[in-house]
């Protein structure tokens, strides 16, 4: 296994971003942070890559913060390195996880707290093994949200148990975090990896274009007035009316036949 702190992979249009710290439960620390942005942006901005999935390595999902470092910094009085983080890193990669225009998978293996939480509520899909977990730990260390969890949190669970899930952190189980709506789906440990392939692997046959719209229409709707939302809904039905894989969606159709999309 390589000692790089993110390892990213792309298979047959799949791209795989693995946190790799599992000594460190995949904290994310400052060499981290600048790795995993930079993997994020490479397959958000590669049109080969037409689904992207997120996934740790060991134990644990991600733990969010690394606080070994964190405590480093704040015992050396580097209060730059230590708040600004938040527009340097967090905000750019969750933004590019909720925003970019094909499908976000989170493979969550092990437990998933603070930013960890957040970068995988951001993800389209949340495939829970059982042995995973969620813990929005931010107020255990006297901290507030960060990573899009006020955003994307309520929008999952509701703002009452938003609050509450944030206010007085715990480890919800991976049954448990079904049951709220903040996972996808919850496999056995040994089918965790085919279920995630093959749901990847649907993603990245699938209309990548249509996917792409849907995302920016559903996200847009959210600060829209319907007016707007159904306007903006107009422009991505023009934008994918437009595209190859509409048109070749339509001749299979009257064929009879299954289509291949291309994702353009």
């Amino acid at each position: 296994m390589s000692t790089q702190p993110v390892l990213s992979e792309t298979v047959d249009g799949v791209t795989t971003i693995t946190l790799n710290r599992p000594e460190a439960m995949n904290g994310l620390s400052i060499a981290t942070k600048e790795a995993l942005l930079a993997a994020v942006t490479e397959a958000a901005n590669d049109d080969a890559v037409r689904c992207v999935v997120l996934t740790g390595t060991g134990r644990a999902f991600c733990v969010g913060q690394d606080l070994k470092e964190h405590v480093t910094l704040l015992e050396a009085g580097d209060t730059d390195a230590l708040f600004t983080t938040v527009d340097k890193h967090y905000n750019p990669i969750v933004t590019l996880l909720a925003t970019m225009h094909k499908p976000v998978i989170a493979a969550v293996q092990g437990v998933a707290a603070g930013a960890g939480a957040s970068l995988a509520f951001a993800c389209d899909f949340r495939i829970l093994s059982e042995a995973a977990g969620f813990n929005l730990a931010f107020t255990g260390v006297a901290l507030s949200c960060d990573t899009g969890a006020s955003w994307t949190l309520p929008r999952l669970v509701g703002q009452a148990k938003a609050m509450e899930l944030l206010y007085f952190p715990s480890t919800l189980s991976a049954a448990e975090s079904l049951d709220l709506g903040l996972a996808t789906k919850v496999v056995p440990a040994d089918s965790f990896d085919a279920e995630v392939t093959a749901l990847a692997g649907r993603l990245a046959s699938g209309p990548t274009q249509s996917y792409g719209a849907i995302r920016r229409s559903v996200a847009n709707s959210a600060g829209a007035s319907f007016t707007d939302a159904i306007a903006f809904e107009s422009a991505m039905m023009t934008h994918t009316g437009a595209t190859e894989d509409h048109r070749t969606a339509v001749a299979a159709f009257l064929a009879k036949e299954k289509p291949v999309f291309r994702g353009r």
